[in-house]
């Protein structure tokens, strides 16, 4: 009787296992069917199981380490709300930037393949980052009342983000709307752009308007900060030296240079604002967004034809170059001269031409950060055996000679994939940091850019693992900061939480998206390829999965994709730019020998990845010739709407 039982208990565990089996067989085939008739049919499959390599350990190590680290310096510094735990009150036009600043990667770090929870996340924190600062004074109707594209630019850098995280979220996308349709020109004196002069009519400017005067108020936060520059101008009268900034007597005479030769000016700082007009066109596809863009980085492409090669940092009211500054093409907000000279003519120029090209396919558009390069390359010196340009202009000429940091070059090459512009960085850069990775943490995560372009060439082969590495050890150590962090809400400066932020991100972008994080100054995010996951339908790369782009050339890459789970297979979409811009035009699989390529014409293909597989795919790249979009791949033509979050 005994044994009776037990055989009926064995046979009936075995029924239900092996119903089990079954059903997760369908659910199996059932997924796989999905993904075949949703993405089109599975064109790569990778087989080869193989030991994972150090920087796919590291990899996927860092994707699982930065969620927690995001939870800890959220919970530190904001409160139930989501609101930042600070004073009650701050003067003047700066510091809602540092705000939105303080989590501007947090939906990066999601588009990448960070967890579902980081999403919802940032966008309540960029909610409350908006109410807070409508409670200090600098936001008005959601958007900056009226500041520089500088400081603009680090903040709708997170904004542009929810694009690539959901561009179904009808909340940012009405958003993405209503700041875009504050550029265009309305006719009235409100108007930030004018249209027959092609200009943005202040270097201060946002939802109110440009802003044609300011006060003393307007600067209260930022004088001591700017007296550690150079003055705007040397003829100022009772004005001998930058501490003069912090002289309320004196700051008077140099606020009434600042209205009187720079307010009413069109700066290159404005070209930043063709990322709003491109995130607003990837959104909905309307072609005004797409005219502004052309228009505007045209006029400052005729303005340097007008001024003999070189960019003018001031347009006035009536498009002459010079209007308000006694002829002079240098002068102007953040120009030649003030407060950095060269980097921002080099930022906003590449940024402004690198968003042309994405929307029109037409590489000409580079010809304007070129000009700037050209100009200060004309100008360069050999000292030590390094190459110094001048990083500024007034009436004494060129002067101020630096290195070019890597990275302006390093993006106008990863742009046109020219071996000129290959050469032209080799030229501006120190061989040893094309050697080595020395690792340097800015404002932004975009410094490390040489040590890459070395692993590219072959000269740097520990490149992946070593910046992975560093981008780690980036994170530990901004934690031990929050950790121990006593200071009270009275102590902290505007800069406070931007310093101490742990989500870094420089080597995840540039190992799985093989391409240089973005112009931190608002410019978009470009790369040669982006990832999806098919079964969870969301953007990212899938959990237990890592991928390095190996080479980047003109025609394509070469990319190794890993899958760390043991016995599960994985599905990967991976797309053509990270905007669908770029369509793939063949891939082939490397193991010993290569394959013959498989030749498609589509923006994306669908990859199956064998548990514990470790291949290589060659893909084809026809570069900016796909009208870009934020639709993912199952979304069709169309962006659906899909309510509020």
């Amino acid at each position: 009787m005994n044994s009776y039982k037990i055989f009926l208990a064995f046979m009936k565990g075995a029924l239900i296992s092996f119903l089990i089996l079954f059903y997760a067989s369908i659910i199996k085939a059932q997924t796989k069917l999905d993904i075949q008739s949703e993405q089109g049919e599975i064109l790569m499959k990778l087989n080869n199981s193989g030991t994972p390599p150090e920087w796919a350990l590291m990899q996927r190590q860092l994707m699982n380490a930065l969620y927690p680290a995001a939870i800890t310096f959220v919970d530190k510094y904001t409160d139930k709300k989501g609101r930042l735990i600070w004073r009650d009150e701050w003067p003047g036009m700066d510091g809602s930037d540092d705000g939105y600043e303080s989590f501007y990667n947090f939906p990066l770090y999601y588009a990448l393949g960070g967890p579902k929870e980081i999403d919802s996340i940032s966008r309540k924190l960029w909610d409350e980052v908006t109410v807070q600062f409508t409670e200090y004074g600098q936001i008005h109707d959601e958007f900056d009342a009226g500041y520089d594209w500088m400081h603009h630019g680090e903040s709708y850098t997170y904004f542009y983000f929810f694009g690539l995280a959901d561009p179904t979220d009808k909340k940012m996308r009405d958003r993405a709307i209503k700041f875009a349709e504050m550029y265009m020109d309305d006719g009235t004196e409100k108007s930030n752009y004018d249209a027959e002069h092609k200009i943005i009519r202040s270097p201060l400017n946002g939802s109110l308007g440009p802003r044609f005067v300011n006060t003393a108020e307007d600067w209260v936060t930022h004088r001591p900060i700017l007296a550690h520059y150079p003055l705007p101008y040397d003829d100022i009268p009772n004005i001998n030296a930058s501490a003069d900034w912090n002289d309320d007597e004196k700051f008077q005479y140099i606020l009434q240079a600042i209205n009187e030769r720079m307010m009413k000016n069109d700066v290159p700082l404005n070209l930043a604002s063709t990322s709003m007009m491109a995130n607003a066109y990837m959104y909905t596809k309307d072609e005004r967004y797409k005219q502004w863009i052309k228009e505007y980085v045209e006029a400052w492409m005729q303005r340097v034809e007008d001024n003999n090669g070189i960019i003018p940092d001031n347009v006035g009211q009536t498009g002459i170059i010079g209007e308000h500054t006694g002829g002079k093409w240098w002068g102007g907000y953040y120009g030649w001269r003030w407060p950095h000279g060269l980097p921002n003519q080099m930022e906003a120029t590449t940024i402004g031409a690198s968003n042309a090209y994405l929307i029109t396919g037409d590489s000409s558009y580079l010809e304007l950060p070129y000009s700037v390069i050209r100009a200060v390359s004309n100008q360069a010196k050999e000292e030590d055996g390094h190459t110094l340009v001048p990083y500024r202009y007034d009436d004494r000429g060129w002067y101020d000679y630096r290195p070019m940091r890597p990275k302006y070059p390093t993006h106008l090459w990863y742009y046109s994939r020219s071996e000129e512009d290959w050469q032209r960085v080799k030229s501006l850069t120190d061989p040893e940091k094309i050697a080595k990775l020395s690792y340097h943490k800015g404002k932004g995560d975009s410094e490390n850019t040489a040590a890459w372009l070395g692993y590219l060439e072959g000269q740097n082969p520990n490149y992946p693992t070593d910046i992975l590495k560093a981008t780690y050890q980036e994170m530990q150590h901004r934690l031990e900061d929050v950790r121990n962090d006593e200071s009270t809400p009275d102590d902290m400066d505007v800069h406070h939480w931007l310093e101490r932020n742990p989500i870094v991100l420089e080597g995840l972008v540039q190992t799985m998206l093989g391409a240089p994080n973005h112009i931190y100054h608002g410019g978009l995010l470009h790369s040669s390829v982006r990832y999806f996951d098919p079964v969870k339908k969301r953007p990212g790369i899938p959990e237990d999965v890592a991928a390095l782009v190996r080479q980047v050339n003109k025609g394509g890459i070469t990319l190794q994709m890993v899958n760390l789970h043991p016995t599960e297979t994985k599905y990967v979409i991976i797309q053509g730019g990270m905007f669908g811009e770029h369509q793939i035009t063949r891939i082939r699989q490397v193991i010993d020998y290569p394959y013959q390529f498989d030749t498609i014409d589509q923006k994306y293909f669908t990859v199956e990845l064998a548990p514990g597989a470790v291949g290589q795919i060659e893909i084809g790249l026809d570069r900016f010739v796909n009208d870009p979009t934020y639709a993912f791949p199952w979304h069709g033509d169309e962006i659906p709407v899909l309510g509020m979050k």
